[in-house]
């Protein structure tokens, strides 16, 4: 049974660690972010190399390190576009009249550059890894792509939870194109989804328990699957998932309306033209929303 906890266990682990970690880099001043971006892409080289080191082996701590190397790639995407670094060609509030797909078209021009670069990412991933024996950094990095798009499009079409004052303040532009409603059509669909597919991760990862690689990588995968889910959860419970990295979140202050993105709390519309001003004086906090956020 311990063979199968501690894979869930280094899941969860990996996931809280390095979304704090995201946070605490965000924190940093904006002349630390060359330095930040240089390890982050020094520490991206070691992890393709492992991959394709452990590509051909299958022990437990092959999947281990295949895991950990998927997250370390994925968490180099999260902080540049954390970071305002690769996002996309549009920085701008979205216009208060947009609507159906004009406003589907505008949102997704703020940050299809990074959604671009992460593609790119699995097909290289997926084609360097194409009919190795170790597939779990191939699937690790799906299933934070996978639930990560699925988050997105939740928040872009409604959800009670936005966890919006993790945003940074350079982003806050973003928050013009979240919206806040009880609930959408597609979250019943991801949520029965993903927990099929963990269920189904986890049941065979356990019945290949005397094969230490399918156990330990089945459940790697599995877990990380299973807090996809969970945060999805976090979108529409009355439950304040923020504060688990509200600690190492860039600080804010508070206001009656949230001035730094220029949007109304009540109403999430953009707000007047002065008030957007304020997106570049007020210090914001980062939304890794799905995993790693997550979140990211």
């Amino acid at each position: 049974m311990a063979e199968a906890i501690l894979p869930v266990v280094f899941a969860i682990a990996v996931w809280w660690s390095s979304t704090a970690a995201l946070f605490l880099v965000d924190r940093l001043p904006r002349s630390t972010y060359v330095i930040s971006v240089s390890v982050a892409t020094l520490l991206v080289l070691v992890a393709a190399t492992a991959i394709l080191e452990t590509a051909d082996t299958t022990t437990a701590a092959s999947a281990y390190i295949g895991f950990s190397a998927a997250v370390m790639l994925w968490a180099w995407h999260e902080m540049t576009f954390l970071l305002g670094l690769i996002t996309g060609p549009r920085k701008a509030p979205c216009p208060a009249g947009a609507r159906g797909f004009e406003r589907f078209g505008l949102a997704t021009a703020t940050l299809i550059t990074h959604e671009i670069a992460i593609a790119l990412t699995a097909v290289a991933l997926i084609a360097l890894t194409w009919g190795a024996a170790n597939q779990t950094a191939a699937a690790t990095f799906l299933v934070l792509w996978v639930m990560r798009l699925s988050a997105k499009l939740n928040i872009f079409l409604g959800v009670p939870n936005l966890s919006d004052e993790l945003m940074p303040a350079h982003l806050g532009y973003l928050k013009t194109y979240f919206r806040k409603r009880a609930m959408n059509a597609l979250f019943p669909l991801s949520v029965t989804a993903g927990t099929i597919v963990a269920w189904q991760l986890g049941s065979a990862a356990l019945a290949a328990s005397s094969d230490a690689f399918a156990l330990t990588s089945g459940m790697l995968v599995a877990g990380l699957l299973a807090l996809a889910v969970l945060e999805h959860w976090f979108l529409v419970l009355p439950i304040p998932d923020a504060a688990l990295w509200t600690w190492a979140a860039p600080r804010h202050e508070p206001s009656a309306t949230d001035t730094s993105s220029g949007i109304d709390a009540a109403s999430l519309q953009p707000m007047r033209p002065r008030d957007l001003e304020t997106l570049t004086t007020h210090n914001g906090a980062t939304l890794v929303p799905a995993l790693m956020g997550g979140n990211q």
